[in-house]
């Protein structure tokens, strides 16, 4: 009998085969899962950043026109007619007239040739701007010398703007330079259609390089008011800041703004932190800050504070689009719209101040039951942590009445900005910038005061310790 192999070795060598194809399928399942896997991250980061462009353009503030299909059944325009249509009303008759003119009939009717006999008298008015030219002033300037120390002596005219001579003795007068700066830093108008404006209307013959050196000056003359300015807003009793982003340079630097009531003052500055913030407030502010969550604001420990609502509101709202089974962000958002609700009752006198009081302090307790739950979402989580931190800020208005719930006074004073800023897309310099935050500051404080900028920014250009500068910044 032939020898027999001491062991079979197909068996060992089957399980090994089926070991190693088990080991090859489980790899390419693993591979496979690993390439789904990746799919459908690149498809969850494309998903959020078309949800965070379609918010962001939902709460643009100058957003462009819609893109979208027009509705196939559109809102009718205009009013709705009958009793929703309104109070009616009409262009008040002026109180000045200037000039009278007739308007007589003629003495054959057009239709038939037949005679026509006046009836009445009726009178219709008609306000027009009037045709504006360039007034040429010429200042013969005396110039003179000092008998005992050698000293040159120079006259000047109230309405003079420089002491500029020689190459430079060719001016632009203040009221347009102060109407430049109204056109540019208020309403956002190139520099270079301006100056087409004055030529085409005005027939006042200036480049742009000329009118960047008058807002220039303009801005110079203007510092001393800018620095009473913000010495104002750090002797606020409240204060609503904030802050956007600005280019200068084509860098990202930021556009900060503090707005006490009647008041408002700009800054350009690199930063966006505390040290930018007390450069503008002063870091011992001891007044009320209204301010949303950024957390440089508080750093101002000596001051008190009252947190955005708005902007938590906003908040509440994403999450629950992002997080739709999560309970918090819901009741939170029903906390804070009844607290905005107390205060409207309080206002109308609806809720007496001691009730006022047990319904904010049983509001203050309720939102402390909700914190108190955790959630398992790292985005609902920060939300808690969040209003945690905001704690002590968040009815303070219900607290003192007087105090807004929001920071709405801040964001209307950077839309303007915001406007301007889609134009000229920021400065190219930094003294482009200073000018900027300068002009910008004395234009709007001046029409939140009920005063002319044309005339504050002319009396400033002649003279910038005049009244203008008192008028301007007296407390309110």
């Amino acid at each position: 009998m032939p020898d027999q192999p001491r062991g079979d070795s197909t068996p060992a060598r089957n399980e090994i085969d089926a070991l190693r194809e088990r080991a090859e399928r489980a790899e390419r399942e693993r591979e496979a899962l690993w390439r789904e896997n990746e799919r459908l991250r690149r498809e969850n980061e494309r998903l959020r950043e078309e949800l965070e462009t379609a918010r962001r353009a939902g709460s643009r503030q100058a957003a462009p026109f819609s893109k979208n299909r027009p509705s196939p059944y559109p809102r009718r325009p205009g009013r709705k007619p009958g009793s929703a249509y309104g109070r009616p009303a009409h262009r008040p008759i002026p109180a000045q007239i200037d000039e009278t003119h007739d308007a007589p009939i003629r003495a054959v009717c057009p239709g038939c040739a037949g005679p026509v006999i006046e009836t009445a008298v009726a009178t219709q008015y008609q306000e027009d701007l009037p045709l504006v030219y360039p007034i040429v002033r010429a200042f013969h300037v005396h110039i003179g010398e000092c008998q005992r120390c050698g000293r040159r002596v120079q006259g000047r005219h109230a309405w003079q703007t420089s002491d500029a001579l020689g190459a430079a003795a060719a001016q632009i007068g203040p009221r347009a330079v102060a109407t430049a700066a109204v056109l540019h830093k208020q309403y956002g108008l190139p520099l270079g259609k301006i100056a087409a404006f004055y030529q085409q209307h005005f027939g006042l013959t200036i480049t742009s390089g000329g009118l960047v050196h008058a807002l220039h000056r303009a801005a110079r003359q203007a510092v001393p008011t800018y620095t009473a300015l913000i010495e104002t807003v750090r002797r606020s009793p409240v204060v609503v800041p904030d802050e956007t982003g600005w280019r200068v340079g084509a860098q990202l630097q930021w556009l900060w703004v503090a707005t006490p009531p009647q008041t408002t003052v700009y800054a350009i500055q690199p930063g966006r932190g505390f040290d930018e913030a007390a450069a503008l407030l002063g870091a011992p502010f001891a007044g009320i800050l209204v301010r949303d969550g950024w957390a440089p604001y508080r750093q101002f420990t000596e001051a008190a504070h009252q947190t955005c609502l708005q902007h938590l509101l906003r908040r509440c709202h994403d999450l629950q689009i992002d997080h739709p089974r999560a309970r918090l962000p819901y009741q939170v958002q029903v906390v804070l719209q009844q607290a905005l609700a107390l205060r409207d009752r309080h206002a109308a006198d609806t809720v007496s101040d001691h009730g006022l009081a047990v319904a904010r302090g049983h509001l203050q307790a309720r939102l402390a039951m909700v914190l108190d739950h955790s959630s398992t979402l790292p985005a609902v989580r920060r939300f808690a942590a969040h209003l945690d931190r905001e704690w002590t800020a968040l009815f303070s208005f219900l607290y003192d009445p007087t105090l807004d719930a929001t920071n709405w006074r801040a964001e209307q004073a950077l839309r303007p900005a915001v406007v301007n800023r889609k134009v000229s897309g920021g400065n190219r310099t930094w003294r482009g910038a200073h000018t900027q935050h300068v002009l910008a500051t004395v234009l709007r404080t001046s029409t939140q005061r009920h005063l002319d900028p044309l005339s504050i920014l002319g009396d400033l250009l002649r003279d910038p310790t005049r009244r203008a500068s008192a008028a301007l910044c007296a407390p309110t």
